[in-house]
């Protein structure tokens, strides 16, 4: 006989006499002898915590006992990207070997440890300061001696600055050059003719020796450079951390157990073991675990996070509600239809942290720029040193390595490498606070430019679902008994504008009736009995059946009402616009952009909203596959065209798109076809992106101003050209103090992204 105590995924049965197995559904733990119940599967009992997990087991024992695939070794490991160039990627912490900057985690979790970077850069920074400062001191009081600089200064240059020879030899290596290339060249060459004038003074040429016949050394510079350099690798790695807590903080939001329903009690259950189907109980207070939707109870709940709105939204039975919201002061049941990473703030973490590493049009072009400016510089200061050399005041060869120097530190071009990424992170993330998720930075920067805006009608314009806009009654009818009675007897009708019919009595307030027998007519529409009355609701092939006079009805639009065998009154269904597309759409308009519908939808219909709305551009009775050809055509005009729709239907155009905007209640591919998902779902999101677009992009040509404007005006002046009319020399530090402000500039520019008002 087989051993009835079997634990889930193990292949050996739990040795004779265990008290305690796990339930192979929820892993709770068991003991047998008070199981709720228990189920036999190839000759070995399972014991389970209540009947829900045994249900669940029994209609598909496979799925638990499957043991799970073991990781591959890619699995094992972090994959860690580089966040100027996303493209580079690897399996384990490192360096790019393009830009030289330390790789990070690709995929952002709660579990992230303290950045390993971000230490060791701390580090080498406190013990740098602490070394450098006697050098600097010493320009002011009594001097040190070579060798006591000497003693300072190298472990600054090798320790400290260490990852700035390993990556400068790096992008020599590579063939990309950067700043860090200019880093090592510069500091590198001050510290080793140092070294060389303390340690072998005899070797320096006379016409290289200062005041009392012995050799000017630079110790003190090479040290300053590596400190301040150091600085701005600091400021920089505390900025890009700030957006990776955007994301955590997101993460934060998901509890990290729901308390699962199953026969009536009730239990807590790690989030991760939650299935779609299940049902959970989410008491006042706490965050919803999942999307899903709610089954038994009212309340209110704080959707903010997600759409924006300060105010609580009510929430009854068949109400969506969406994991991560808080609940109110309410206890409801809910079911979900959600989990894991399917939920919209999964998607949300997703999609933020795809388009904080995404690269913009414009930042190609700096990468371009970058890659003939350092080797540029690389020239002039070799042409600065040769022009010093030969034709510079004595002493000239000191005169030309210093200022050859100078020029290596004042062109790194950390700040020009910075202006874009920095003002992408920070601008993705401010739109992801205002509802409006970026998938990538090229969507970010052709929305300024968008001219035409093609949008779709049913989800986008309008609710998507149908609503009773008007109802009416005959002469001697109440109105209200008209609706109360259609939507008591559509209680026992399944028909989708029978929901709209209830949902309308439900505002008002309306008590309902229980509904009597019931028939449907396809086609037609119902007959019953509500109130002991009979009622009769549809068209006029109905009414002709049933042999009721709708003279009266002619002249009215909608779903025909007869009460007890007598035409009288209707109630006039439709999908209704969203409460914000038509400031939306004024707003748009001002904002110069040309709007045009493009819908599935009969022309009657469409037009009719168009109308509404003042659109005067309408393609209507457009198959899905059309769209897409629709975006081209108007692309082939010249035009910079954004689509924004919210279906399976919308998806290809949404892809064709310049830029596709997804309705962030719409269908999951849309979204992912789309580039910007606006997660309220309605069009003022647009408006919001667009904002965010010229404050981004406006921010990143500030930036590239400071980059550009730093060297530009620094190389010449660290050159010598000032020298022969003004005597003025920039000094190597100096420079670096230029070089780390510049990389300051660029970063707090982008960080007034944060402030933005969209």
């Amino acid at each position: 006989m087989n051993n009835p105590f079997q634990i889930v995924n193990n292949p050996k049965p739990v040795p004779p006499g265990a008290a305690m197995v796990k339930d192979p559904v929820c892993h709770m733990d068991v003991y047998p002898p008070n199981a709720a119940g228990s189920h036999a599967h190839n000759g070995t009992t399972y014991y389970f915590c209540s009947k829900g997990c045994v249900a669940k087991f029994a209609a598909d024992p496979e799925k638990y006992l499957t043991p799970p695939k073991p990781p591959t070794a890619e699995e094992l490991t972090a994959e860690y990207i580089c966040p100027m160039d996303p493209e580079v990627s690897q399996i384990g912490p490192g360096t790019c070997p393009k830009c030289g900057m330390a790789l990070e985690p690709k995929v952002i979790t709660l579990q992230s440890g303290p950045n390993p970077e971000l230490i060791d850069m701390e580090r080498r920074l406190k013990v740098a300061a602490v070394l450098t400062l006697p050098l600097l001191l010493s320009m002011f009081l009594p001097h040190l001696s070579n060798w006591v600089q000497l003693a300072l200064a190298t472990p600054v240059v090798l320790w400290a600055g260490y990852p700035f020879f390993e990556r400068g030899w790096q992008s020599i290596v590579s063939r990309h050059a950067n700043m860090f290339t200019l880093i090592a060249i510069g500091t590198g060459t001050a510290y080793l003719y140092s070294l060389v004038a303390t340690a072998a003074p005899e070797w320096i040429p006379n016409a290289m020796r200062g005041h009392g016949g012995m050799p000017a050394v630079y110790f003190e510079a090479a040290a300053t450079i590596v400190t301040l350099v150091l600085l701005g690798q600091v400021l920089e790695i505390r900025a890009r951390e700030r957006t990776g807590d955007a994301i955590r903080a997101l993460l934060g939001l998901t509890p990290k157990t729901a308390r699962v329903v199953m026969d009536g009690h009730e239990m807590d259950m790690p989030i991760e073991n939650v299935h779609k189907g299940d049902l959970l109980r989410v008491r006042p207070g706490e965050r919803v675990p999942v999307d899903g939707v709610v089954k038994e109870g009212t309340t209110s709940v704080d959707e903010s996070m997600i759409t924006g709105e300060p105010l609580p939204v009510e929430k009854a039975a068949g109400a969506k509600v969406t994991g991560g919201t808080m609940n109110g002061t309410g206890s409801f049941v809910m079911k979900a239809e959600r989990v894991g990473q399917e939920t919209l703030l999964a998607q949300i973490v997703r999609m933020v942290g795809e388009a904080q590493r995404s690269r913009a049009p414009i930042q190609r072009v700096a990468d371009q720029v970058a890659g003939i400016f350092v080797p540029a510089v690389v020239a002039v200061s070799i042409l600065t040193f040769v022009v010093w050399a030969l034709v510079g005041p004595e002493p000239r060869l000191t005169y030309a390595l210093v200022n050859a120097v100078a020029v290596l530190i004042i062109a790194c071009p950390c700040a020009l490498g910075l202006a874009t990424p920095m003002a992408i992170l920070v601008g993705t993330g401010r739109g992801a606070e205002g509802g409006v998720l970026i998938r990538n930075a090229e969507a970010l920067e052709a929305m300024e430019r968008i001219d035409t805006l093609l949008v779709d009608k049913t989800g986008t314009l309008t609710e998507g679902k149908p609503r009773v806009i008007d109802y009416g009654s005959l002469p001697g009818v109440d109105p209200m008994d008209v609706l109360r009675l259609a939507a008591s007897l559509e209680q026992a009708s399944e028909h989708p504008l029978a929901s709209a019919i209830i949902r309308a009595a439900q505002e008002r307030t309306l008590h309902l009736s229980k509904p009597g027998i019931a028939r449907t007519f396809p086609g037609e529409g119902v007959v019953g009995q509500a109130d002991g009355k009979h009622i009769a609701l549809g068209n006029a092939a109905l009414f002709a059946r049933l042999n009721i006079d709708a003279t009266a009805l002619q002249s009215h639009e909608g779903i025909w009402v007869a009460i007890g065998g007598k035409a009288a009154g209707w109630i006039q269904v439709a999908d209704a616009l969203k409460p914000t597309t038509r400031a939306a759409i004024e707003a748009l308009r001002r904002d110069g952009l040309s709007i045009v519908m493009v819908t599935g939808d009969r022309r009657a219909a469409a037009e009719r909203i168009a109308k509404d709305l003042g659109i005067t551009q309408v393609e209507a009775e457009v198959l899905p596959v059309d769209k897409s050809a629709v975006v081209e055509r108007y692309q082939k005009q010249g035009k910079l065209v954004a689509m924004a729709g919210d279906g399976i239907n919308d998806a290809p155009a949404l892809a064709k798109a310049q830029v596709g905007i997804a309705m962030g209640n719409g269908t999951d591919i849309a979204m992912e076809s789309a580039s910007i998902t606006l997660v309220k779902g309605d069009l003022e999101g647009i408006v919001r992106a667009r904002r965010l677009s010229r404050a981004v992009m406006r921010n990143i040509r500030q930036n590239l101003f400071f980059a550009f404007f730093y060297n530009l005006l620094g190389v010449p002046v660290a050159a010598g050209v000032l020298y022969p009319v003004f005597g003025l020399l920039l000094s190597p530090m100096l420079a670096a103090a230029a070089m780390t402000m510049s990389s300051v500039s660029v970063i707090s520019n982008s960080l007034r992204l944060r402030r933005v008002s969209l």
